[in-house]
């Protein structure tokens, strides 16, 4: 999930409900199907990553451990790794197939989730969280900030992104009376919006609600930034580009916090 940096999703999907013959019976056999695309683009990777190293500063100071939960296939750690050169990244998925394409990418992988007991990490002990595109795949979110809260040490870092609901075509769309982008309403095809990959989003934020979102579940929320989105059509994407500047209309937010 979901996405590092690629991301899978270490939350407990609903599982209930049945589809047509052939396609995923619940969240988890969709999101176990390796052709299910989980990530916006390296240019969000790369930002992110830079973000997450000037706060982490150079491993000269000190080796941090960083939890890559969600990690996917490893394609956000393979972006983030010359940054990041000297700290210890681990990616942590359900997904036993996307542990095994990230472990080509991450030198340690570990199985977890984020309910159903819990990350297998003691409580204070990471540094740094990369909550790649995984909060909107989530069915209980506030449990799983808890969850990333107790593992990291107190002021540690969280670096979250995840897709921009009020992303500046999104507004547009919206007043024509079409669907927003990187919202669904269906596991089996696109409805009512441009696009046509499906990937399982549940829950979508704008800036102000991601800000508020985070800082209620016990951090100090530090600089919010925007990135582009990969699937943006070619000839608009110097305008997404430029959207970045505007956090609050870019494609994807980017959001670093400490524990309070």
């Amino acid at each position: 999930m979901t996405t590092t940096g690629t991301t899978g999703t270490t939350g407990t999907p609903d599982t209930g409900g049945r589809a047509a013959p052939g396609r995923p019976r619940g969240l988890r056999d969709f999101y176990e199907d390796p052709g299910v695309p989980v990530a916006s683009g390296d240019a969000r990777s790369l930002r992110q990553a830079r973000m997450l190293a000037a706060a982490l500063g150079p491993a000269t100071r000190g080796a941090r451990v960083v939890l890559d939960v969600g990690c996917g296939d490893g394609s956000a750690a393979r972006v983030a790794a010359p940054l990041l050169a000297g700290h210890r990244v681990i990616g942590v998925d359900w997904s036993q197939d996307a542990l095994r394409r990230a472990s080509g990418h991450l030198p340690y992988v570990v199985r977890g989730e984020l309910t159903d007991g819990g990350l297998p990490f003691a409580s204070g002990s990471v540094d740094a969280v990369l909550f790649s595109e995984v909060v909107e795949h989530l069915v209980d979110p506030d449990s799983a900030l808890d969850e990333l809260r107790r593992v990291l040490r107190p002021g540690g870092h969280l670096m979250l992104s995840t897709p921009n609901l009020a992303a500046w075509y999104n507004r547009g769309l919206l007043l024509a009376g079409v669907q927003p982008v990187f919202s669904e309403v269906s596991l089996r095809a696109i409805h009512g919006r441009p696009g046509r990959e499906v990937v399982g989003h549940l829950r979508l934020y704008t800036a102000r609600a991601l800000r508020e979102f985070v800082a209620a579940s016990g951090f100090d929320v530090v600089r919010l930034a925007g990135a582009p989105f990969h699937g943006v059509p070619r000839p608009l994407r110097g305008l997404d580009r430029l959207a970045c500047a505007v956090p609050g209309a870019a494609s994807i937010l980017l959001l670093h916090a400490r524990k309070a």
